[in-house]
């Protein structure tokens, strides 16, 4: 580990409690470009830096959260340090978990989530490496998509967030929305999620609902106490159901036929 980073690390260390103020190249931007109603949670996780053999006990304090309470307070850009010291162990960053969380109702339940992520490491196949652009930008993208149940006896309406990642372009790739970056990529640049929000909504299980020309219609299964409830093969026995604010309905997402 060179002098710098180490005199650094200390010093940040001793400041803690008076507070140490990263310069620009020390530290990067997290930002989200996410269609309304959706919201991103991160940990920015940390693990000792290379060449060190310190440990933190327990691991506390190696992350840092960005939007907790997302639903009461929400900031689109996160700086996020490079490089922090807990327990006089110098720490690097390793990842950023982040959960892409979305509100469908008024109720507090009425909300989905799914996740996506950034590694950071030192090195990178260059496969697996995103670029900048002039402006110091580097972009990936996903697309998330509701998936749509029923819940209870009521049979209520509840929803299910699904994210896959995609190129620019919007083709699907594979698994989560997810990028890479080296360490040295980072310094005084921004990272951005840019996730689209489909249109349309699909049943989360087969063989519950049936499409018909202005939406589903929900099979109605042996009852209203039958919580799965498949069709299974009963393409004309259907029934209502109940929408996250209350409306007794018998297609969706229209309600009325």
């Amino acid at each position: 580990m060179n002098s710098v980073f180490k005199g650094l690390v200390l010093v940040c260390g001793l400041l803690s409690l008076s507070g140490c103020s990263l310069s620009k190249s020390e530290t990067f931007t997290f930002t989200a470009d996410l269609p309304p109603n959706v919201y991103y949670h991160a940990d920015a996780v940390y693990v000792p830096a290379k060449g060190e053999t310190c440990r933190v006990p327990g691991g506390k304090n190696t992350w840092v959260e960005f939007n907790r309470h997302w639903r009461k307070e929400y900031k689109p850009d996160s700086t996020i340090a490079l490089y922090r010291t807990v327990s006089g162990c110098p720490l690097v960053i390793s990842h950023i978990r982040l959960d892409i969380n979305a509100v469908y109702g008024e109720d507090w339940g009425d909300q989905g989530g799914d996740s996506a992520g950034v590694a950071i490491r030192e090195e990178l196949p260059i496969e697996y490496k995103e670029h900048f652009n002039a402006d110091g930008v580097s972009t990936f993208y996903g697309q998330c998509q509701w998936l749509f149940r029923t819940s209870g006896s009521k049979r209520r309406i509840v929803k299910i967030l699904d994210c896959k990642d995609t190129d620019a372009t919007g083709a699907l790739t594979r698994g989560r929305p997810v990028a890479g970056y080296t360490l040295d990529q980072l310094p005084g640049k921004t990272v951005k999620m840019k996730i689209k929000l489909l249109a349309e909504e699909r049943p989360y299980m087969g063989d519950t609902w049936v499409k018909v020309p202005n939406g589903w219609k929900r099979c109605m299964g042996e009852g209203f106490e039958d919580q799965y409830a498949f069709c299974d093969e009963n393409y004309k026995d259907f029934s209502h159901f109940m929408m996250p604010d209350g409306r007794q309905c018998t297609i969706y997402p229209g309600c009325t036929e």
